[in-house]
């Protein structure tokens, strides 16, 4: 696993589909809204403005997550109650850049989490009724997989913004 690094991350606006979703179900839920979100934006004749990503809003592993699955764009737009529009906030952000199938993400989210841990960093997460309430926590989809059929070759980057 390369190091994470911690880096500066400039606000982008996004938008995106939001949904609630049970662990068990991510994979099947949440992957078909990218491609909403990019046809929405094609209907508009606004070009993404980076690869797609996932932004892990809440999570409690036994009851659920609140995910967004969207696309930074070139300037704000408004959405129209299914597409949200939000701003990923500027800040400090550790990441990771992942290599490997989808399955093995959360192997990799452990590292990231255990790596911080052992350098005194503080990540930007509140407990709340929900679960924990992130930030802006991104799993950000660098492969596109009609270029790429073979998962283990599937790369991702991880950043996860930091307090402070």
């Amino acid at each position: 696993m390369p190091d994470p690094q911690i880096v500066t991350r400039a606000a982008a606006p996004y938008v995106a589909i939001r949904v609630q979703v049970p662990m068990d179900q991510l994979g099947e839920v949440v992957p078909p809204l990218n491609q909403e979100v990019f046809g929405w934006l094609a209907q508009r004749g606004v070009a993404p403005g980076a690869p797609p990503f996932w932004k892990y809003n809440v999570i409690d592993m036994a009851r659920g997550l609140e995910i967004e699955a969207g696309v930074t764009v070139p300037q704000p737009l408004e959405g129209d109650g299914r597409v949200v529009a939000g701003v990923l906030p500027a800040g400090r952000y550790v990441t990771l850049h992942h290599t490997g199938a989808p399955d093995t993400l959360m192997g990799a989210n452990g590292d990231l989490q255990d790596w911080a841990a052992k350098q005194d960093l503080t990540f930007d997460v509140t407990p709340s009724p929900e679960g924990d309430r992130w930030g802006c926590r991104l799993e950000i989809y660098l492969t596109d997989p009609r270029e790429e059929p073979d998962l283990s070759k599937w790369e991702t980057l991880l950043a996860f913004r930091l307090t402070g």
